[in-house]
């Protein structure tokens, strides 16, 4: 059979753990095939980010229309978009309804503590989501009120879900404590997650590949809560899998192909 295409708009890792490089190797992961639109090029390993060089808006929309003219795509995921003139090239293709399934991951902070976009960016995408997935850091910083514990998790997915996006998970993996836990709002429904938590520091990517997990169930057809699990269960397994690996001297990567599965 044909396999789903899922797209992917984001930002490149030299380093090959973040974001279009961890994207693709997700979807390759999980059944389905890759395409992508690349916004911006970055120096970067597992140490951090050296420089980030944003391709011109006009760039992106080309990309996209290559991609969306040959491709029958069904879900896609963005990551870093970098600069709001980018992400209204993005939203203007959400808002013509031709990103399905679109899951907005609003990536401000690299995993380095590098700036890698701005909250007006991601303001411009959020009401075209089916799913946003930020960080406690990110929601932080698009509701302007801090997000350090599981009962602030709450407040700022309610809050995100009723400014647009039809479902938000606020993601606790850098809370502290024993367990992982996210928190899922939609349909006026609110989940807590809870999961155990991977004793590694080799985190990096793992937002991106949380994302990219969601688009390419719900390109299978999954509800939003059976992707948001199915993804959180993936993630689980490659940090698992990643926790020994000494690729490089910083955060590294995770297992996306279940190599020590």
């Amino acid at each position: 059979m044909t396999p789903r295409t899922v797209l992917t708009i984001a930002g490149s890792d030299s380093g090959g753990g973040a974001g279009i490089q961890a994207d693709l190797k997700v979807f390759a992961a999980l059944g389905a095939y890759g395409t992508s639109v690349l916004t911006a090029v970055t120096a970067q390993n597992t140490q951090g980010v050296d420089a980030v060089l944003p391709l011109p808006p006009r760039t992106i929309t080309e990309q996209m229309d290559s991609v969306l003219a040959d491709f029958t795509v069904s879900a896609v995921k963005t990551g870093m978009l970098g600069t709001p003139a980018v992400a209204d090239a993005v939203a203007q293709a959400a808002r013509d309804g031709r990103l399905p399934q679109l899951v907005v991951d609003p990536v401000l902070v690299a995993t380095s503590g590098h700036r890698l976009g701005v909250v007006e960016a991601v303001e411009r995408l959020l009401p075209y989501a089916r799913v946003a997935t930020p960080n406690c850091a990110e929601a932080a910083a698009i509701t302007g009120r801090p997000v350090d514990d599981v009962a602030a998790m709450v407040v700022a997915a309610e809050a995100l879900a009723a400014g647009g996006p039809e479902h938000v998970v606020v993601t606790g993996g850098d809370l502290d404590g024993d367990e992982a836990v996210d928190v899922l709002c939609g349909g006026g429904v609110t989940t807590v997650l809870r999961g155990p938590r991977v004793d590694t520091r080799h985190t990096h990517g793992t937002g991106c590949s949380f994302s990219a997990a969601i688009a390419v169930r719900l390109a299978f057809g999954d509800p939003v809560p059976a992707a948001v699990g199915t993804a959180k269960e993936y993630v689980l397994r490659a940090l698992t899998g990643g926790r020994g690996w000494e690729l490089g001297a910083g955060r590294g990567p995770l297992d996306h192909f279940g190599w020590s599965a």
